[in-house]
């Protein structure tokens, strides 16, 4: 079972996540703090590279199966046209109602 989006706890990674499923690289960045910084499976990765290669060329798609730590974090059925479907594990810092930092990675 997923979560709706729109139940997601915490209003910047509604948006975050919403961005994501749509594919839209406006609002995707809209979410985001200036500077904001990302990592995936403990690796600090450039964050434009990244979500251009994993999200957006790719069709990224976040279905939520559970939240913790006030929607910060999250886990998800990632996939996208490179890699297929796994279980990612997602933690947010969030300043001013966007996105500072995500961290993902298996879960």
């Amino acid at each position: 079972m997923t979560i709706s989006v729109d139940k997601l706890s915490d209003p910047a990674v509604r948006a975050f996540v919403r961005a994501v499923n749509k594919g839209d690289r406006a609002a995707f960045r809209d979410a985001l703090a200036p500077g904001a910084t990302m990592s995936d499976d403990g690796s600090e990765r450039d964050l434009d590279e990244w979500t251009d290669r994993e999200i957006f060329t790719s069709r990224g798609r976040m279905d939520v199966e559970s939240q913790s730590d006030s929607g910060l974090a999250l886990v998800a059925r990632y996939s996208n046209d490179t890699w297929g479907e796994m279980r990612t594990a997602w933690r947010f810092t969030v300043e001013d109602g966007k996105v500072e930092r995500f961290e993902t990675g298996q879960a």
